[in-house]
């Protein structure tokens, strides 16, 4: 997974969530959940490359960054909870959706 309209396509295979352009700036792109308004992911282009910010458990936020050298910490976000995911195709895409889904999980209670 490393194109930007294949995040956004698994994100709204979650239920009950929707995309959104909040900055009325078509890089960024979040998902969010449509009961409590909470982001899961922030998909955007930064370097020529597709990244989404995702949260994490602060007990698994290192072992994703020591598995990945292109999962560092969050750009533009709290770097004890969320973590950069560079879409390079260096991360096997089920690694990508389970993090994409403890996100998912972690962000709709």
């Amino acid at each position: 997974m490393t194109e930007r309209a294949q995040v956004i396509v698994h994100c709204l295979t979650y239920p009950d969530v929707y995309e959104d352009y909040p900055f009325l700036d078509p890089n960024w792109c979040v998902m969010r959940h449509r009961k409590n308004r909470r982001v899961f992911a922030w998909i955007f282009n930064k370097d020529g490359k597709v990244w989404v910010n995702v949260k994490c458990d602060p007990q698994w936020r290192d072992f994703w960054r020591d598995a990945f050298e292109s999962v560092i910490p969050a750009y533009h976000l709290n770097k004890t909870h969320w973590n950069s995911l560079i879409l390079d195709g260096s991360i096997p895409e089920r690694e990508i959706k389970r993090m994409i889904g403890e996100s998912y999980d972690l962000t709709g209670k």
